[in-house]
Formats: C-alpha cells, structure tokens, sequence
C-alpha cells in the first residue's frame, strides 16, 4: 500500500512496490519464508493467477528465494471464468467457481495450517466484509501514488483492528500486521 493509501496506482499497476530499490525483492525473503512455513494454501483471485502464473512457475531460488516453496504450495483460484489453472512444471492450481464466500467458508473448515490471499483486492474485501479474514498483513510503501485503487473504499463496515506487529525495512516498507477483531476485544 502506498503511504497515501492505494493498493495500486491510477493505471492499476504496483511499480510504486515493485521498483522502490535494487534491493525490493530481497528485503524480506527470510520473513517471507518463515510465513510460508505457516501457510499450505495460497487463494487467488483470477486476475493474482494471471499475474502470478506469468512469473513464478518459472522463477527459481537463485532469484527469488521464495519461489521453490511458493510453487509448491496448493494454491486456489476462485474464478467464474477459468476452468483450469496450470501452474507451469509444478502441481496445477485448482479452481473453483460459484459462490466465493462458500468455498472459502469450506477451505477454512479444512484442518491445516494457514490460507494466505494475495492481491485480489476485490476477494479481500469480501473477506472482511464477510468476517471470513483473521488477518491483514499490509507493506506500506513510502511511495505516493496520487490516487488509484483504495484496499478499502468509503462504504466498508467498521472493523476494530489489532495490531500485532510491525518490522521496519532497509528500503523503507513498513510491514504491519493487524488482527481483525470482529467481537471488538
């Protein structure tokens, strides 16, 4: 998120994430790897599948440090369009259509260890809305992006949050990590 609250920029690009320095992609691989250990399924929206699935199947660790456990994660795509999501040389992404607040109440009846959402603003939304997301891990980029698209818009139901914790980069990103507080303890 940029410092002035957009998830992506007037022409819905991240450059203002992706290019803050040389070192962007290597700023946070150990913690990103740590957070992976604690996730065995990866949800995406059909949009985060395209964006996903045209670079990590082909991305390796010498790289991008995550890329060998992120391609072996299970991951879902909820979409009313696709009906298969290859995911290059790994296990293929399995898709699921119809209603989305209905497979993700299944998924998270599940035993198993966490379900991670990237991106797929739309699907985060939802969630929140829905009382189905636990909690929000947000980088706030010191970037300002004049405008584009807000995480959350005006009309959002209050949500009392918790902050859980917060890790400062080299680059600037702010990593914060809020608790959704639906019972407001």
């Amino acid at each position: 998120m940029s410092l002035d609250g957009y998830v992506a920029d007037k022409n819905g690009r991240l450059d203002f994430f992706t290019h803050l320095s040389p070192q962007q992609n290597t700023y946070s691989d150990a913690d990103q790897l740590r957070f992976l250990d604690t996730v065995d399924t990866i949800l995406l929206g059909r949009k985060t599948y395209d964006l996903f699935v045209d670079f990590w199947p082909a991305a390796n660790t010498e790289t991008e440090v995550i890329a060998d456990r992120l391609n072996e994660i299970d991951k879902v795509v909820l979409s009313g369009s696709l009906q298969q999501a290859p995911w290059g040389n790994w296990k293929a992404a399995t898709v699921i259509s119809g209603d989305a607040v209905q497979a993700i109440q299944r998924l998270k009846a599940l035993p198993g260890k966490n379900i991670v959402l990237w991106g797929s603003i739309s699907l985060v939304q939802l969630l929140v809305k829905e009382g189905l997301a636990d909690e929000l891990h947000i980088q706030l980029c010191p970037a300002l992006t004049g405008g584009g698209r807000r995480l959350f818009e005006h009309e959002a139901d209050f949500k009392q949050l918790k902050l859980m914790e917060t890790r400062r980069y080299d680059t600037g990103t702010v990593f914060l990590s809020y608790a959704l507080n639906s019972n407001n303890d």
